[in-house]
């Protein structure tokens, strides 16, 4: 059909004519101004459809001990995410889908058919790169992947509660892990890249930021000394079919935690049947009354008040002493004791009449002084300070009990680091978790160091001599000290229960040049006996020995032959 122009309305036809090579005009300066003008604005435009930046991940720090051995480190793992809105279009997949990554057929449909209105859910976390990839070779439109890193314990139960673990977002969840995550944690880097509407990958631009990974973190810890007491310790606890168990070994000079062990444990690599109570630190969280293990400080605390010396002597007379409505009894009658007989027979007699000569004042500033209910400052999740009680006016029953360890709370942790204070000339050292690569600063004296050194001489006499409830802890080769300890546990409802223990035995090693505090907790044993010279002493002379020997630390207590040959040995070698 022909167009016939409307000769009956000129002026409307013109201007209708007139608007549409306007607009026409309009398009057409449009365009030249955005290619030519305005390029960059369109590149952006372009760009923000296409080009995306993609998470390049940082993996943590690696833990390590002393020695640079690894307790921690991250492996590379692959993670696949899907795309429900794209998933539900090919529902003829599912099955193979949910063979390759060894779900249900039914769990992964119910899980597509719950989230089909997003556009993002996690099909399967941490895969290793093999399975990964084997999954993306299937083309099944709306699975895609993306990398990260799982974390890997080479020590295993061994360091479990110390190290603690992360979560499935490689964060850090209990014990080193939790307490070092900012410093142990790494910052994810970006890349650009260029992806079509569906979020394939086109191409690979650049790398806009690199990932800087987690700070390395070397521990204080010797990981052959904490595999040495976690065997013993563990081999303890089965002989006498104890509930539980703590190991911690100091290193005297420095203020370094060289061991530390509990048990039960755990295997952090596989926590699939995880008890919540096994991954509690007992060396820091668990607290208890120490019992006879706290008497040297008593006898330190007498001897700086001048009013005793190491040859005064104390009559225990029948083994039992009234105060009050309560009655103190000794376990073995030692009639006249000196300072070292004291400790020798543990007298809670003899150690409570000297308390009440001195006043609890004196006990409770050493007690203080060596640390006791106050925080350590390792800073560990959950770590507990325990009590030491302070009464404004103190009742003799309180003195004493204060003397033999009753009445006062502390961690194992607390113990040895007292231990540490007396192997150390009396000097209060900071204890660390992380290893010095510096001399440490001197430290707080507490103790007088004349004081301290006789206390030292009574606690190898402990060990050393006949009668001293300790000799099931010497160590072959060297001169060690130490305190056995035995102390009732106390009830739920309140009071002492009638036949729950803890077993203690806590020293130091070698006398003569003091390298290494121990302390060894055996809770609840119930089978073979639960004093602490029976039960907690053998554990403390086996790990000490093997401990002073892996620091080839130079044995004191050789025959005088075998000492000069030794020494002859040393001299020809550095020659």
């Amino acid at each position: 059909m022909k167009y016939v122009p409307d000769v009956e309305h000129p002026t409307r036809f013109v201007i209708f004519l007139t608007l549409l090579l306007l607009f026409a005009a309009a398009i057409a300066a449009r365009i030249v101004y955005l290619h030519v003008f305005h390029h960059e604005f369109l590149a952006m435009q372009g760009d923000a459809r296409a080009m995306r930046n993609i998470p390049i991940p940082a993996h943590r720090g690696v833990i390590t001990d002393r020695n640079g051995e690894p307790l921690a480190v991250s492996t590379p793992v692959m993670t696949l995410w899907g795309n429900p809105k794209e998933l539900v279009k090919d529902k003829a997949r599912w099955g193979e889908l949910a063979a390759v990554l060894e779900l249900k057929p039914a769990e992964l449909m119910q899980r597509i058919e719950a989230n089909a209105g997003r556009e993002f859910m996690y099909l399967a976390r941490r895969l290793t790169p093999e399975h990964g990839q084997k999954v993306l070779d299937r083309k099944i439109a709306g699975v895609y992947s993306r990398e990260e890193f799982q974390r890997f314990y080479p020590a295993g139960e061994v360091a479990a509660q110390l190290v603690g673990f992360t979560n499935i977002d490689d964060q850090g969840q209990e014990g080193v892990e939790l307490a070092f995550n900012d410093w142990l944690t790494g910052v994810p880097g970006k890349r650009q890249v260029i992806k079509d509407r569906r979020g394939d990958l086109i191409r690979d631009l650049q790398v806009r930021e690199n990932a800087k990974p987690g700070k390395e973190l070397a521990l204080s810890i010797d990981l052959r000394l904490q595999y040495l007491a976690h065997r013993e310790l563990r081999k303890a606890i089965l002989e006498f079919e104890a509930k539980a168990g703590s190991l911690v070994m100091i290193d005297v000079r420095t203020g370094e935690i060289l061991a530390m062990v509990n048990h039960p444990t755990y295997n952090p690599n596989n926590r699939r049947n995880l008890d919540p109570q096994a991954t509690r630190n007992r060396a820091l969280i668990d607290v208890f009354e120490p019992g006879s293990t706290v008497k040297p400080f008593s006898i330190a605390a007498a001897l700086g008040t001048g009013r005793w010396r190491p040859e005064s002597t104390v009559d225990t007379g029948n083994g039992q002493m009234r105060i009050g409505r309560y009655t103190i009894r000794d376990v073995s009658r030692g009639g006249l004791l000196d300072l070292t007989g004291v400790l020798k027979k543990s007298s809670n007699v003899a150690i409570s009449k000297i308390a009440l000569d001195i006043g609890a004042q004196p006990v409770y500033d050493i007690m203080q002084g060596i640390g006791f209910g106050a925080d350590t400052g390792l800073g560990f999740p959950g770590e507990r300070v325990g009590q030491l009680p302070m009464h404004r006016k103190w009742g003799q029953a309180e003195t004493a009990t204060l003397a033999y360890g009753y009445g006062v709370s502390v961690t194992a942790v607390q113990l040895a680091h007292a231990y540490a204070v007396l192997g150390n000339q009396g000097r209060n050292m900071p204890l660390s978790l992380l290893r010095r690569d510096r001399q440490a600063e001197q430290g707080t004296q507490v103790i007088d160091p004349k004081i301290s050194s006789d206390v030292m001489t009574m606690l190898q006499a402990v060990v050393e001599e006949a009668g001293g409830g300790g000799a099931r802890a010497q160590v072959p080769g060297y001169h060690v000290g130490g305190k056995s300890g035995t102390a009732k546990k106390l009830a739920a409802g309140g009071g002492y229960t009638k036949s729950s223990y803890r077993s203690l035995f806590s020293g130091v090693g070698p006398i003569d040049n003091p390298r290494v505090a121990t302390v060894v907790v055996i809770d609840e044993p119930s089978k073979g006996g639960y004093y602490g010279g029976l039960v907690a002493a053998p554990v403390f002379g086996r790990v000490m020995a093997g401990a002073l020997r892996m620091l080839n630390v130079r044995p004191d207590n050789l025959p005088t032959e075998t000492q000069n040959a030794v020494v002859g040995s040393a001299q020809g070698g550095r020659g």
